[in-house]
């Protein structure tokens, strides 16, 4: 039998002990449809053109829709492409449940070999000693190359000694999108306005007086949230919290500078504007819609809009700065890891995987859906280069990537998180001063982060 028509087969007997375990574990999986005993299962895996037995893999994840049907094309490729290893996706809600989820199966023993999640949550997993370390493979792998990953990606899946966790698989970051027809129209130079936020402040006041006919028009529309406000103060020399962690620090001046700058574009000189409220995402694309239809000249968007943007009019930049500082924009991974109760084998097999997934799934996956290859050499790709010939604006993200920083990280749960973003909808919606609510905000946010070192101590 050749390869492809045995995966192919494989997949389809696979798909009816999927379907049975999910019988078993309320567990959705996303596969091909069977009703093959598991017994004519274990049968086909035996028939493969090496004659070697495949190793079968669970590899859990959380969404659904398009980007679910993405990752399964990835899968049935890699699955295709070898004989190996047979990978099983298992999609869930929500990253939130795939965690739940993997808790739960830890406990009763019965695991995936690998799985797809949040950084946050996989650090967590690592510190409890849940995951297999990696290095050890990596090490045994001389075409791996961990010094092509982009830094602040591999950031996120390796501990303070340096030893890797888990592989980031695609990434995001906060870039600049804005209407080319208009900057050319008001002659606006991109890579001048988008060297500081002051100059887009200037920008904006000039495409307001330009477009004042265009009833609800702005200059431009930062993100609403803490967010935005955050990639502002951060490109000022600021921080949230000390480099120790001992200190909430989100009260400074370089941040009450930042903040205070972004009260006033947005509330007094009304030349920013910003959407809020709604369901779910709804301001988000509100603000997508702006610039789309011609009421707004640019915004601050995910790497994952580009999907929604038309560049025959729209371009994307890298972020600014703040007066003389270099930006300092942040950059989120998407980690997977292997589950350290997985026997050996299925171990070993998942490295192969999620190594295909890092390397070459990684790409696919960024090419179909505006995320970030966490790769250098993906612009040797062929592949790739000849996407970026076609969709120049996917190379932003990119180069952002290599100036970016991990996102801050709040150790109290959230509770730092929420006093920020409280401040923050004060600061955008009720146009308090930024010094006023910044200090309210930051007395909340050391008292839980106090309380967070003393539990520390006990």
């Amino acid at each position: 039998m050749k390869k492809r028509k045995a995966a192919i087969l494989l997949a389809a007997l696979m798909a009816a002990a999927s379907l049975a375990a999910c019988g078993k574990s309320g567990q959705n999986k996303v596969s091909s449809g069977s009703d093959a005993p598991k017994q004519a299962q274990d049968e086909a895996v035996q028939e493969q053109s090496s004659g070697a037995k495949t190793v079968e893999i669970e590899f859990w994840y959380g969404f659904g829709g398009k980007q679910a049907e993405i990752l399964e094309e990835i899968i049935a490729d890699f699955n295709a492409s070898q004989d190996e290893v047979a990978v099983t996706g298992v999609s869930h809600s929500s990253y939130g449940e795939t965690n739940q989820m993997l808790q739960a199966a830890i406990a009763s023993g019965d695991v995936p070999a690998c799985y797809l999640s949040d950084p946050v949550a996989s650090a967590r997993f690592a510190e409890r000693g849940l995951l297999q370390y990696m290095d050890d493979y990596i090490a045994a792998d001389a075409t791996f190359d961990k010094e092509d990953i982009i830094d602040v990606f591999l950031d996120y899946c390796r501990d303070e000694e340096g030893r890797v966790y888990s592989l980031p698989v695609w990434g995001s970051t906060q870039v600049i999108y804005y209407r080319t027809d208009m900057f050319e129209e008001v002659g606006l130079d991109p890579d001048e306005v988008f060297a500081t936020w002051q100059n887009v402040a200037e920008a904006a006041r000039k495409l307001q007086e330009y477009y004042n006919d265009v009833p609800g028009f702005y200059g431009f529309e930062p993100m609403y949230g803490a967010d935005c406000l955050n990639e502002m103060a951060y490109s000022n020399g600021a921080a949230v919290l000390s480099d120790d962690r001992r200190k909430v620090t989100f009260n400074s001046e370089a941040y009450v500078e930042a903040l205070e700058a972004a009260r006033v574009w947005i509330n007094e000189e009304k030349i920013m504007g910003i959407h809020f409220g709604g369901d779910g995402w709804e301001y988000w694309y509100k603000t997508i819609d702006d610039v789309m239809q011609g009421r707004a000249g640019g915004y601050l968007g995910s790497s994952g809009d580009q999907g929604d943007l038309d560049f025959t009019i729209i371009a994307a930049h890298v972020q600014p700065g703040f007066g003389d500082h270099a930006p300092a924009p942040y950059a989120d991974a998407h980690a997977a890891g292997i589950v350290e109760k997985a026997p050996e084998e299925q171990k070993q097999a998942a490295f192969k995987w999620l190594t295909y997934l890092n390397k070459t799934g990684g790409m696919k996956y960024a090419m179909a859906t505006g995320y970030v290859p966490v790769r250098r050499s993906v612009r040797e790709n062929e592949e790739y280069k000849a996407f970026l010939e076609k969709n120049p604006q996917a190379l932003i993200p990119l180069e952002q990537a290599e100036i970016s920083r991990k996102q801050w990280q709040d150790p109290t749960g959230g509770k730092i998180s929420d006093a920020l973003a409280d401040a923050c909808d004060l600061i955008e919606i009720e146009n308090v001063p930024a010094r006023e609510a910044l200090d309210e905000a930051a007395a909340i946010a050391q008292q839980a982060l106090d309380e967070y070192w003393a539990e520390q101590k006990e």
